[in-house]
């Protein structure tokens, strides 16, 4: 059975949506592994993991209706599922306090996001979401 996590794909804009969309700049972290506690909702566990990774509120997100990816690779030998999500800041300048498992984070856009994303699946969830960013009205 494959292990089940999710996620937020977190992103902020430096200028005015729609106008530039190079502005759209993603937050990376470095290493994470939240897992799906019993009882809880996807979403619930991939808001409170932002929390606990990141120090960044379910309030200080806006979750970006319409897009919802899920990937499914193997990681340490074993096949693993996770369910991700486009989370908009509403602060671009918001506060990033990392959890003892995360060593960095950087925001990033779009292409230099996808050189240091670790696996394909998630370089092309960054490609959908920025393309899903730059197609949909907000």
């Amino acid at each position: 059975m494959a292990l089940r996590a999710c996620g937020l794909i977190i992103f902020r804009r430096r200028l005015i949506p729609k106008v530039d969309n190079t502005a759209i700049e993603f937050l990376l972290l470095q290493a994470s592994d939240g897992h799906v506690e019993p009882g809880e909702s996807d979403l619930e566990t991939a808001l409170r993991e932002t929390q606990e990774e990141a120090g960044i509120e379910a309030g200080q997100l806006t979750i970006i209706e319409g897009f919802r990816r899920e990937l499914s690779y193997v990681a340490r030998e074993k096949p693993k599922i996770v369910i991700y999500w486009l989370a908009e800041v509403k602060d671009c300048d918001v506060e990033v306090r990392l959890s003892r498992e995360h060593q960095a984070y950087r925001w990033l856009e779009l292409e230099d996001a996808c050189q240091l994303a670790q696996f394909e699946e998630m370089k092309a969830a960054l490609q959908e979401g920025h393309q899903f960013l730059c197609s949909t009205a907000t």
